[in-house]
């Protein structure tokens, strides 16, 4: 089993894709622990995708943007697609007002919709429940 990681944000693995959350704000140092944590694990498990889901997050400082924008940058030269998802308005307007631009970072208005982008899609029933139709 792996040790967790030095930041306390989980790194899950579903297939090729791993999928991450950032739950509250990342100082400065815990940013770049994160990135690298982030990028040793593309490129050891040869991941295609990656989602970040930043939906909790209230506020995210130039710092953490130019990270998310170094860190999509480096995954693209391993090989994999970032999507961050999850942005509330209210990030995105502050982005906006201060002249941020997550260049070359793709987006999604949710988690569900950044794995769709990544090649993973929803069941459109439960597990378990099999449908027959009799008529014929």
């Amino acid at each position: 089993m792996s040790s967790p990681p030095a930041t306390g944000v989980p790194i899950l693995r579903l297939g090729d894709v791993l999928v991450t959350g950032l739950l509250n704000e990342l100082d400065d140092e815990a940013a770049v622990l994160f990135t690298s944590e982030l990028t040793e694990r593309i490129a050891a498990e040869g991941a295609r995708g990656v989602l970040i889901d930043i939906s909790r997050l209230e506020i995210i400082d130039s710092f953490v943007a130019r990270m998310l924008m170094e860190l999509t940058t480096t995954a693209r030269l391993l090989g994999a697609r970032v999507i961050v998802a999850g942005m509330r308005p209210p990030v995105a307007i502050t982005l906006a007002e201060l002249g941020l631009q997550l260049t070359g970072v793709e987006t999604a208005l949710n988690a569900e919709q950044g794995m769709a982008a990544l090649g993973w899609f929803q069941s459109p029933e439960p597990p378990g429940e099999v449908r027959h139709d009799r008529r014929r």
